[in-house]
C-alpha cells in the first residue's frame, strides 16, 4: 500500500452481475480483503448489458484512496470506454491504469496484490501475468 493507502480496484463488465460475482469471488479468494477498495460498473443505468462511462467514473472515485484505481474490463466496448475516460483526463481519478488481464484471473491477482500491500505497479504486474496462468 502506497503510504498505508490500498490501490483501487474497478471491476468494469457488460453485465452487473458478472462484476459482482467477480468482485466477491476475487475478495473471498483475498481473505475477505476488506482493506481493498473494489467497485463495479456493470451494464448500464437502465440495468441492461452495456457499458456507461458515468458508471465507471463513479466506481473509480469510489475507490480512489490516492494510490491509484487499477481498472480491469471484460470485453470490447469496456475497454473503449475506459480508454476514452483515460484520454478524457479529467473523468477518473488520476493514477487510474486500463489493466490488459484477463477478467476473473486478473481481478482476483490483483485483489490479492493490493491486500498484500502492493503498489498499482505490483497490482497490474499480478493482474497481467495472470495470462500465464496455465490450466493444462
Amino acid at each position: 500500500m502506497s503510504e498505508g493507502k490500498p490501490v483501487g480496484i474497478v471491476l468494469v463488465s457488460h453485465s452487473a452481475e458478472v462484476a459482482s460475482s467477480v468482485a466477491e469471488l476475487a475478495k473471498g479468494l483475498a481473505g475477505g480483503a476488506e482493506a481493498v477498495p473494489v467497485a463495479t460498473a456493470g451494464g448500464t443505468e437502465a440495468g441492461v448489458l452495456g457499458t456507461s462511462a458515468e458508471l465507471i467514473s463513479a466506481a473509480a472515485a469510489a475507490v480512489d484512496r490516492g494510490a491509484g484505481v487499477a481498472v480491469l474490463t471484460d470485453l470490447g466496448s469496456a475497454v473503449l470506454t475506459v480508454k476514452a475516460l483515460i484520454a478524457e483526463g479529467d473523468e477518473l481519478p488520476g493514477g487510474t491504469r486500463l489493466v490488459d488481464a484477463p477478467f476473473v484471473e486478473g481481478a482476483v491477482a490483483a485483489v490479492v496484490t493490493a491486500a498484500a500491500g502492493g503498489d498499482l505497479n505490483a497490482v497490474e504486474a499480478a493482474a497481467t501475468e495472470a495470462y500465464m496462468y496455465r490450466k493444462v
